[in-house]
């Protein structure tokens, strides 16, 4: 009997490109700087997911005294053929403050210069894609202005 676990293999599930608005900054609260950041819609590319991004969503941030940025988006996808998928995006984007800066300033950034990660968990009723209710998976994210690409990947 083997006793080592399972080494995890990623496999890409999709791409995301979402569209945000300008950050609501609600001002430093207890738990840092909140800020609210309204999802306008988007889409997801892959092969065993595609869709749109319904508008509605949102990404609500705590950041940090260091700038680093604590995520947590909610949204739904509506698949190429109907499904609704409900989406929690959790993750960290963090880095040096310049490179931070420029990204709120809305400049492009190389994605080396930044770590920019998710953890989303998918929920959704509908039969064909009931496995999205039980997997794990990662995300590696890019942030430009006014738009947020990410790629899922499933932990196997």
């Amino acid at each position: 009997m083997m006793t080592e676990p399972v080494v995890p293999k990623l496999s890409r599930l999709c791409r995301a490109s979402v569209k945000v608005a300008a950050p609501l900054d609600l001002g430093a609260t207890p738990a840092g700087t909140r800020r609210i950041v309204a999802i306008q819609g988007g889409t997801v590319e892959g092969e065993r997911l595609r869709g749109d991004i319904v508008p509605g969503g949102a990404d609500w941030q705590i950041v940090r005294e260091d700038g680093t940025a604590l995520l947590e988006a909610r949204y739904t996808v509506r698949t190429h053929d109907g499904a609704l998928i409900y989406v929690r995006n959790t993750g960290i984007r963090r880095g040096p403050r310049e490179v931070l800066a420029r990204i709120a300033a809305g400049e492009p950034v190389d994605p080396g210069e930044y770590y920019f990660r998710s953890s989303p968990v998918f929920e959704t009723g509908d039969s064909r894609y009931v496995w999205l209710n039980g997997i794990v998976a990662v995300g590696s994210a890019v942030r430009l202005k006014g738009e947020v690409i990410l790629d899922f990947y499933v932990v196997d």
